[in-house]
């Protein structure tokens, strides 16, 4: 059954994951998740596709120029690495028994692990 009030999708990333790049000029390296757009399905890369912004002088830079800054990517486009093996795993998601209910969490496909803190 499709969703009827909430049609935003679930992303398999969350801030502060450790990250492989899958596919683009950056394939190949890790980094680090520092924000993530689940509206647009993007996710920003500590030192991952950097872009030249062209800044105006200002007063807190009166020289102005041209700036290096990360852009983001299509999530994807990078998976997520898995805690136990150190290599980079599928997300599933599975519910958890405790006291007084339960939760969701997110586990590594490879090995099993849970991701989530």
């Amino acid at each position: 059954m499709p969703r009827k009030y909430n049609k935003q999708r679930k992303l398999h990333i969350k801030k502060g994951d450790e990250v492989l790049v899958i596919a683009g000029n950056d394939k190949g390296q890790r980094g680090r998740v520092l924000m993530v757009n689940p509206e647009k399905e993007l996710v920003l890369v500590e030192g991952m596709n950097f872009k030249t912004h062209h800044e105006k002088p200002s007063q807190d830079n009166p020289q102005g120029g041209r700036l290096r800054r990360e852009a983001s990517i299509h999530a994807s486009n990078v998976m997520v690495i898995d805690p136990a093996s150190d290599e980079p795993s599928r997300i599933g998601r599975k519910r958890i028994e405790e006291e007084g209910g339960g939760r969701w969490v997110r586990y590594a496909k490879k090995s099993g692990e849970i991701i989530d803190k």
